[in-house]
């Protein structure tokens, strides 16, 4: 990226907010930075269409990324890490996984039908396995190291207390 790309401070303040915080959303971008919607609009449409951000849809948000540095399964995972039950339930299955959906729905105290939800977004974005265990259903991780990996790179832009407690002995990872 040439030094005239990004000219503009506007622009350079939200392409650094996106590098800061890769798989943020429009709505964060425009709480955080404070921009009239146009003017964000208008900004990140210019960085996608000089190929400097990545657009990415998680079926919920559009969500942007530094250009080229995430490949499409990394997204996904951000994408998940990005939402706050998705990165509750990564978690408790990177650190006790696999788990049914009982269990999880216990450890979240949340009802069964919400962690199933969620843990058919995650399988749907081949971030989880599931495999019957009698009546019961028990998920696992596709790539523990892969989520791992992007958590602990990216901890500092996630904002959940509880997470990061449960993810903390990965800190030197």
């Amino acid at each position: 990226m040439s030094e005239p790309d990004l000219e503009l401070d506007s622009r350079r303040e939200i392409y650094q907010r996106i590098v800061d915080t890769p798989g943020v959303h429009f709505r964060a971008l425009l709480d955080d930075l404070e921009y009239a919607q146009g003017t964000l609009q208008y900004h990140i449409r210019w960085l996608a269409d000089k190929d400097l951000i990545d657009v990415s849809d998680d079926g919920k948000y559009t969500r942007y990324y530094p250009a080229a540095e995430f490949n499409e399964a990394d997204q996904a995972v951000i994408n998940a890490l990005r939402r706050e039950y998705g990165r509750r339930i990564l978690a408790h299955l990177l650190t006790d996984g696999p788990l049914s959906t009982t269990d999880l729905s216990d450890r979240l105290d949340k009802a069964q039908s919400t962690v199933s939800w969620h843990l058919s977004k995650l399988a749907e974005a081949d971030l989880v396995t599931k495999e019957r265990d009698g009546r019961s259903v028990v998920y696992e991780l596709s790539d523990p190291d892969q989520v791992r990996y992007l958590y602990t790179v990216h901890q500092r832009s996630f904002t959940d207390k509880i997470v990061d407690r449960i993810l903390g002995l990965w800190d030197g990872y």
